[in-house]
């Protein structure tokens, strides 16, 4: 919690794109403090493109990022796991343009970083500290962070379904609660948007393998549901990735409201757009302040400024 982190030995991983159907190879390595997370695309000369807001491209359906018009597509699982596990420098090498959809959740990722191990650098890990709410809404869609002095999720989704229809999740985030409560929770869809789907370019790699897929009173999947409530873990794993782009770990309560990546993206861009929306602070900063451990759930307790709110795009 205290110091920046990477992982301690290279691990790899390869499987198909979700969205372009591609085979893809990652393999995950050590990077130096303050690096970052930086995908490189090994099968252009190592090209770097950062992790950061900065390159955010697309966020139909799954959250693309590009520099200089080279493409990373489907970051969010992966950026999730980084995130929620506390590593905070890697170099992710992927030799084509979409991370690979593994089973659809974040848990092969969560496997891959326990089998790298954890290495810890003596350079203060730096926290982004949220001082007043900020909220982004549109169309019955809407996301806030409000103060607080760890990283706490809730999440509500709605969809008309017989198994899912609403679903809620209140959850402050550890690598310990990621691992076991959202990580498992796999991506999701519905047979009779497949179709659509297709035609639109997307899910040319979407299998049963990869992800959940309900018809209009069941699940097609021969193993049924991780959860009861899969999808809404789904949708806060997302959350978290799209998070990650901001690049440091987030001291708030974040509450979204059947928002998805363009709202996401759109309160990341919001908080980063105007430094008096957060402070930089240490572990041990917080720790003079509030006297709670991070991961201990404690609300940082002061008076709260008028909340700022704009409109976005919808999702």
């Amino acid at each position: 919690m205290r110091f920046e982190t990477t992982i301690q030995r290279p691990v790899e991983a390869e499987g198909i794109g979700l969205h372009h159907g591609v085979k893809v190879r990652i393999r995950i390595l050590p990077a130096p403090p303050m690096t970052g997370i930086v995908f490189l695309r090994t099968d252009l000369d190592r090209f770097p493109i950062p992790a950061s807001w900065r390159y955010v491209a697309r966020v139909s359906y799954a959250t693309s990022l590009m520099r200089q018009g080279v493409l990373i597509s489907t970051t969010e699982h992966l950026l999730s796991v980084f995130y929620s596990m506390g590593i905070d420098n890697a170099y992710i090498e992927i030799d084509n343009l979409e991370v690979p959809i593994l089973d659809g959740s974040g848990d092969p990722f969560v496997k891959l970083l326990r089998e790298a191990g954890v290495r810890t650098y003596r350079r203060r890990k730096r926290y982004y500290r949220i001082r007043r709410e900020v909220t982004v809404e549109q169309k019955g869609k809407r996301i806030s962070i409000q103060p607080a002095a760890s990283f706490f999720l809730t999440c509500n989704i709605f969809f008309d379904h017989p198994l899912v229809g609403e679903q809620s999740l209140d959850l402050e985030v550890t690598p310990e609660n990621y691992a076991t409560e959202i990580s498992p929770a796999r991506t999701f869809g519905f047979s009779w948007e497949l179709d659509a789907l297709r035609n639109m370019g997307l899910i040319r790699g979407a299998s049963l393998d990869g992800g959940v897929c309900f018809d209009r009173t069941t699940v097609m999947n021969p193993g049924g549901l991780r959860f009861p409530d899969e999808p809404c873990r789904h949708k806060a794993l997302d959350l978290i990735g799209d998070l990650a782009l901001i690049g440091k770990p987030l001291l708030g309560h974040v509450v979204a409201e059947r928002a998805g990546h363009a709202m996401h993206t759109a309160l990341v861009a919001r908080i980063m757009s105007d430094p008096s929306l957060y402070e930089m602070i240490t572990y041990d900063q917080l720790m003079e302040r509030s006297g709670t451990p991070l991961n201990g759930w404690a609300t940082y307790a002061e008076p709260k400024p008028e909340p700022a709110v704009i409109g976005t795009a919808g999702d």
